[in-house]
């Protein structure tokens, strides 16, 4: 009784195993294949049970029905494949390499049963071999479908994976057979998994024997490619990569030389672009694995057809690949190890490549010069011995063509093309001085670019600027007289007039290349000169002769801070621009204008930033400028009877935001050690009054900006700002609780708008970096209380709502909780009478990336999608609240929202765009100026990047647009006008209907009295005019 309810339980899985089978065979059922997979792997059935239930249909003599038996099996097999045992492997594998010779509609399923079994761990030695010489020798490739042609390669892309010495030791009958499967596959699918296999077959070094030049057959049928992937492809397979894979083979083995090179050749005097530029590239990684030997019989007609491209060729890109193949060949045959017997075929190629190019040097006017050029320096850029032997041979010729030529624009030709040869001479490293080629030169060139420095030609200026920085930048190569020589040329050029300012800029920026360099010449003979120019130029300002006198005070100011990028000439500029400022502080009257004290901070600044890159000229910057600026500021704050001019001129807030930038610059590159050392002394100057640490400190009245101290003081906490909000976070603010109480009450407590902003500025840039934590909490809540308080207040509301803004911007950027609370305030006061306009312009600062606090360069915690988050968080409250709110109050909404818009990225933007279009367009009816600005700014991208979405509202965006060029503000007019351009991007059909009424309507804007207007007119309706023409 037990044996039998065995045997029935027994029976009832293997019935349900059967009847699954048979809905599969003969109900032509998909799904039950998956099902029993699924029990295989879980161990309800094991593989050869499943055979078992299969018996019948692999027996039956209906090859339709045999094929659907071992397509059940081998899709089982795909999803099983982990749980064979070697034993059923070997079975298995016995089993599909017979049925390869059965009928043709079963060898599918058999193909991909082997595919299963090549997959599987348990796979025995030999059968792989096995395998594959059935496949080779049963199976007809060319007449299966793609599907079953892909299957093919995949397997033997397994077994090489797996079973690469079994396959190795079938010999060159390998490669044969696979060279008989690849053999006119078309399936860019197929081709891309065959490249793979030929690159493997040699990179893995298989044996190829005799058929080395079969397989190229087989490769190099398909160069170059062409494939044009059909719309929609769902593969996803480009051009580009069947190009790259096939050039990874046809470069892979300097054996396919003899049989690739003149197809090369071929191509490359073929008149197909596409043609010319592959065979070019394919060239160029030849070149890599190539040697003379494959070279040598190839290199006339290579030169041939390359010269032949650079010279007559209308593509850029095509000239551009030839001197790139150019440069690898010359590379190539430079690197080749030669036997002392050997012929130097390097020397004979490139004396072909002189022969043919020399004599165009002596041409400067005539249009092969520049292509001669060109293929000289590519190939002279390969290698040191190719460039010794080119600039050689060139550089006599070039020199005595100059002298030859007295026109202006032929010389600064010629010199460029010496400055191309000149540059690539710093590539090499030559341990011998006088081996240099450019030693020989040496006085001819430096003759030559000093003619050129003095002729009357701007264009020739710059090239013999640049020249001169190329010929600095050779070691040892500029004697003392030399220097001497280009720091006077390079003085005068820095105090040209204004229409040389291309040639004042480039020597500038010569003079501080060569200054790190040389700084011994620059301190002995451009300093004293320079410092003797700020004292005349002082005098000059004082006598006030003139704008040109102020102008070259003003370049002096340049010239110094040009020349800063070496911390010995530092040590000499910082002094001379402190120097400078102070003098003026003890009532010399030598400054006079904001703008003259401005430029000595910009100068200041710029010195600043090129001292960043070296931390021991850093803090020397920043010992020695901060305290000096910060006591001069407190001197000018100080109640005098008779303060100087500059003492008022100190303190106005253009100069004042010109010193803080300058001890931002001075204090953000700081280490923490540095920077707490001096926090601890700059602080205590504005809570204590503490001035001992500054220069010169004996003050006529006591410093005290937050205790009661005169307008003027307070305004110099604009200074305190600009360094504690630049310090790193994790330095340590002295008295710190006192100082943000000081700041809340100063921010809020008094009616000077600068000083208030100010303060406001600095507790927010605190407050951002301030770690979590309980006196986090309490700085909050008493910012919270304070602004509360101040906007129940009529007398400190604008303050109040300033802080409240640079608070919440403050928390946004660091993703804090009361972030949420805060901007829900902000959005409250949209509809403020009084505030709401400035509210709605506040959503902007709140987006937008601040230059003097919140920075990321002043260490501040910024994360990282801050402007995301913000828009996900708030924009829905944004509609909700426009919506919801009074006709009067709507306007202040659409700002905010633009605002936010505007600056979010445009990959964000677009999935919300259908529901926040409308909003945007009825925005652009916003009387306000500044919302349309911001509008139309937002819709321009969108306009490219989601055309079809636009197009939808193709009706509204013409006439607001239209409407809006005739804005009375020209930046309006602009965006609009740059709009309508942007529009002809939208599909032809949907904007022909509106054609002629553009083209008429953008007729008005073409006669606008700005150019800046017609310029955009011109363009918008030039694009409209050719609106459906043919090849639009």
């Amino acid at each position: 009784m037990a044996a039998a309810t065995a045997l029935g339980e027994a029976a009832a899985p293997m019935g349900a195993l059967c009847g699954l089978v048979q809905d599969f065979v003969m109900g032509q059922q998909e799904g039950p294949a998956d099902q029993v997979a699924a029990d295989v792997k879980s161990g309800g059935y094991t593989v050869l049970q499943v055979v078992e239930a299969l018996g019948s249909s692999l027996e039956n003599p209906e090859p339709r029905t045999r094929a659907r038996g071992i397509q059940l099996l081998s899709q089982v097999l795909l999803q099983c494949h982990s749980l064979l045992l070697e034993k059923e492997v070997v079975h298995l594998i016995l089993f599909y390499e017979n049925r390869l010779k059965d009928h043709h509609l079963v060898i599918p399923s058999v193909l991909q049963g082997l595919r299963a079994l090549s997959l599987s761990v348990a796979l025995p030695p030999g059968l792989a071999v096995s395998v594959l010489k059935a496949i080779f020798q049963e199976v007809h490739v060319q007449s299966l479908l793609q599907v079953d042609r892909h299957t093919v390669f995949s397997i033997i892309t397994n077994f090489m994976r797996s079973r690469e010495e079994e396959l190795k030791g079938l010999g060159a009958d390998f490669t044969f057979g696979f060279i008989q499967v690849m053999d006119g596959e078309k399936d860019p699918r197929n081709l891309l998994l065959a490249f793979r296999i030929v690159h493997d077959l040699i990179y893995k070094d298989y044996s190829l024997g005799p058929f080395v030049e079969e397989l190229f057959e087989v490769t190099s049928c398909y160069f170059p490619i062409d494939f044009t992937p059909p719309p929609n492809d769902p593969y996803g397979i480009q051009r580009e990569d069947l190009i790259l894979s096939l050039r990874a083979v046809l470069a892979s083995t300097p054996r396919f030389a003899e049989f690739l090179l003149p197809l090369l050749i071929e191509k490359v005097d073929s008149e197909i672009l596409s043609a010319k530029l592959d065979s070019l590239q394919t060239l160029n990684a030849c070149c890599a694995v190539y040697g003379q030997k494959e070279l040598k019989d190839f290199l006339p007609s290579l030169w041939a057809s390359i010269r032949r491209e650079v010279f007559q060729t209308a593509s850029e890109r095509v000239e551009a690949e030839g001197l790139a193949a150019l440069h690898s060949l010359t590379a190539c045959l430079s690197c080749s190890v030669l036997r002392a017997d050997a012929e130097d075929l390097l020397d004979s190629f490139l004396s072909n490549i002189l022969q043919d190019c020399r004599h165009h040097l002596c041409e400067p006017d005539m249009k092969l010069v520049w292509p001669s050029a060109k293929l000289l320096q590519a190939a002279a850029g390969a290698s040191a011995r190719a460039c010794e032997h080119i600039t050689s041979n060139v550089l006599p010729l070039l020199l005595e063509q100059f002298h030859k030529h007295s026109q202006s624009n032929q010389r600064r030709t010629i010199l460029e093309m010496i400055l191309g040869f000149l540059k690539l001479q710093q590539k090499w490293s030559y341990e011998d001085r006088d081996g240099r080629p450019l030693s020989s030169f040496k006085d001819q060139l430096c003759s030559l670019v000093f003619m050129a420095l003095t002729d009357p030609s701007t264009q020739l200026q710059l090239v013999g600027i640049r020249t001169l920085t190329i010929l600095g930048a050779q070691p040892d190569l500029l004697s003392a007289e030399d220097l001497e020589l280009a720091v006077g040329q390079l003085y005068r050029l820095s105090f040209l007039e204004e229409d040389s300012h291309s040639c004042r800029v480039a020597a500038l920026e010569a003079s501080g290349t060569l200054a790190t360099l040389y700084p011994g010449a620059f301190s002995s003979h451009l300093l004293p000169k320079l410092a003797e120019e700020l004292c005349k130029g002082e005098s000059d300002v004082a006598r006030a002769d003139g704008p040109t006198k102020c102008s070259r005070h003003f370049r002096c100011l340049q010239a110094l801070s040009a020349v800063s990028t070496h911390p010995s000439i530092v040590k000499e500029t910082l002094p001379l621009l402190l120097q400078h400022l102070c003098q003026a502080n003890k009532g010399n009257n030598i400054v006079t204008e904001s703008n003259e004290v401005v430029a000595v901070c910009q100068s200041l600044q710029q010195v600043a930033e090129k001292c960043q890159q070296d931390p021991e000229s850093y803090w020397y910057f920043h010992k020695t400028a901060v305290p000096c600026l910060f006591a001069l500021a407190v001197q000018a704050s100080m109640p005098e009877k008779e303060s100087s001019v500059l003492r008022k001129v100190l303190l106005e807030d253009e100069v004042l935001a010109a010193l803080a930038s300058v001890i931002g610059t001075a204090t953000t590159h700081l280490s923490p050690e540095l920077a707490a050392q001096s926090v601890t002394c700059i602080v205590p100057l504005f809570l204590d009054g503490n001035t001992s640490f500054l220069p010169e400190n004996s003050f006529p009245g006591q410093f005290q900006p937050f205790q009661d101290g005169s307008s003027g003081q307070r305004r110099l906490v604009a200074l305190l700002t600009a360094f504690v909000c630049s310090l790193p976070r994790n330095v340590e603010i002295p008295q710190l609780n006192r100082l943000m109480q000081e700041l809340l009450e100063q921010s809020c407590g008094h009616s000077c708008p600068f000083s208030s902003t100010a303060a406001t500025k600095c507790f927010a840039g605190l407050l951002n970096k301030q770690p979590p934590g309980q006196q986090l909490d309490e700085f909050l809540q008493l910012a919270v209380d304070t602004v509360e308080a101040g906007l129940a207040s009529e007398s400190s509301r604008n303050q109040a709502f300033t802080l409240l803004l640079w608070v919440t911007k403050a928390l946004v950027l660091r993703y804090h909780p009361l972030s949420a609370c805060l901007t829900t305030r902000l959005m409250g006061l949209l509809s403020d009478p009084e505030l709401g306009c400035a509210a709605a312009d506040g959503f902007s600062l709140l987006m937008s990336d601040c230059t003097d606090v919140l920075t990321r360069a002043g260490h501040a915690d910024v994360r990282i999608m801050f402007r995301q988050r913000f828009f996900t968080d708030n924009v829905p409250a944004l509609v909700q609240g426009f919506h919801a709110a009074p006709q009067d109050v709507k306007p202040n909404y659409l700002k905010g929202l633009s605002h936010v818009l505007n600056r979010l990225p445009k990959p964000v933007l677009l999935p919300e765009l259908p529901t926040l279009l409308s909003l945007l367009l009825e925005a652009l009816s916003c009387p306000d100026s500044v919302v349309q600005l911001s509008t139309l700014s937002c819709l321009q991208p969108l306009l490219l990047e989601a055309p079809q979405i636009m197009s939808l509202h193709v009706d509204t965006l013409v006439t607001k647009f239209l409407n809006l060029s005739s804005s009375h503000s020209m930046a309006v007019r602009i965006a609009a006008l740059q709009c309508m351009h942007a529009l002809t991007r939208l599909p032809t059909s949907v904007l022909l209907p509106y054609k002629s009424q553009v083209i008429r309507a953008l007729a008005k804007p073409l006669d606008d009295k700005k150019r800046l207007v017609r310029k955009e007119a011109v363009s918008a309706r030039g694009e409209w005019f050719l609106l459906g023409s043919p090849g639009s």
